[in-house]
């Protein structure tokens, strides 16, 4: 993190991590990195982070990503279901996505992107670059045990944040050799420390840490989203400040060392 870019235009990786109503800070690192003229050549995304990545590398702008959210709610995401494996299904995110980009095959989109999934049957880690984004992107959010996975592939895949919820690799494998990760996952150690506490707290802990691209990423932007809502998308306006913020202290370093 400390060494600088030295060639004339390295090609720039931008890894998002999950976090559910919490990748709305994306949005606001996302228009400071853009506004200071960073060019992001590959997108790698889970959960939260790959519907935000989806979004912009199908070319959505950033005032129409903003506009969007502000609609968002769970009752347009998600559908209640009776099934063995889990309450809800993302179909109408799905449905969601496919209404505003068009059913996209990961070869349409105009930034070259990664979704990371996850093996409900193995456990392994699966990265998507191929196919429908809109199927991948759903798959990606699908908590194991809460939404119902989705089958790709002859797989049954679901939310990448378990096994890397920071996907460095995966922005890597695209061509990155330079990989800005921006994570939303912080643990918040500040809230009441009693069972429940402690034990929300190392779960927050196990899945920041997941797949280890906290350690992997060249330069890491942390919003200061510890002790922020999951699931309320009505923050957005607070998120997306958070975003921002984190993003503008370190600009000045950040274009130092890609050398911008």
């Amino acid at each position: 993190m400390d060494q600088k870019i030295t060639s004339s235009r390295c090609r720039i990786g931008l890894a998002l991590s999950g976090g559910a109503a919490r990748g709305l800070a994306h949005v606001g690192v996302l228009a400071v990195l853009l506004k200071a003229g960073i060019p992001i050549d590959y997108v790698a995304g889970c959960s939260a982070g790959a519907i935000l990545g989806a979004l912009f590398c199908a070319g959505t702008s950033l005032e129409q990503i903003r506009v969007l959210t502000s609609y968002v709610t769970w009752r347009r995401l998600a559908t209640p279901v009776r099934s063995p494996q889990g309450f809800l299904s993302f179909d109408k995110l799905e449905r969601w996505l496919i209404m505003l980009l068009g059913d996209l095959d990961f070869a349409e989109l105009k930034v070259p992107f990664a979704v990371v999934t996850m093996d409900v049957q193995s456990g392994e880690r699966v990265v998507l670059r191929e196919g429908r984004v809109s199927e991948a992107v759903r798959a990606s959010c699908s908590v194991p045990g809460l939404v119902t996975p989705v089958g790709i592939n002859g797989r049954l895949l679901a939310d990448g944040g378990i096994v890397d919820n920071l996907p460095v690799d995966a922005a890597r494998e695209l061509g990155a050799e330079f990989v800005i990760g921006v994570d939303v996952f912080e643990p918040f150690y500040g809230r009441p420390q009693g069972p429940l506490g402690k034990g929300l707290t190392a779960v927050e802990t196990l899945v920041r840490n997941a797949g280890g691209g906290i350690g992997q990423a060249d330069f890491l932007i942390t919003p200061e989203t510890a002790g922020q809502t999951y699931i309320r998308f009505s923050k957005y306006q607070e998120l997306f400040s958070l975003g921002e913020e984190a993003a503008a202290r370190i600009l000045p370093y950040l274009l130092k060392t890609i050398g911008h």
